[in-house]
C-alpha cells in the first residue's frame, strides 16, 4: 500500500468527497484506511461499565483505499506516489508532480 499511518490524503470519492484527513490506521488485508473526520458513522451504545449513560457515539469507519489520494507535503496537492531509491539503496516514496522525496 502506498499510503502510511500518518500521511495526509483527500477524498476523491464518496459523501466525504474534497475533505482532506490524517491517516489514522491502515488495513492492508482489507485495503481499507481510516482517516480522521472521514466517513463517520453513529454508534448506538448500550450502557456498559466503561460508559453507564450509553448513547449514540459517533466514529471514523474505514474507507477503502481506492477512494483516497495523498497529498504531497511539498507542492499540497493530491497526487499519485512513485517509488524511486536514494543513493544509500533506501527506497523512498516520490510525488509524480513535483518529482519530491514525500517520506520523511
Amino acid at each position: 500500500m502506498r499510503v502510511k499511518k500518518g500521511d495526509l490524503v483527500e477524498v476523491i470519492a464518496g459523501k466525504d468527497r474534497g475533505k482532506r484527513g490524517k491517516v489514522l490506521r491502515v488495513i492492508p488485508r482489507e485495503d481499507r484506511v481510516i482517516v480522521e473526520g472521514i466517513n463517520i458513522v453513529h454508534r448506538h451504545m448500550r450502557p456498559t461499565p466503561d460508559m453507564p449513560q450509553g448513547g449514540i457515539v459517533k466514529n471514523e469507519a474505514p474507507i477503502h483505499i481506492s477512494n483516497v489520494m495523498l497529498v504531497c507535503p511539498n507542492c499540497d496537492e493530491k497526487t499519485r506516489i512513485g517509488a524511486t531509491y536514494l543513493e544509500d539503496g533506501q527506497k523512498v516514496r516520490k510525488c509524480k508532480k513535483c518529482d519530491e522525496v514525500v517520506d520523511k
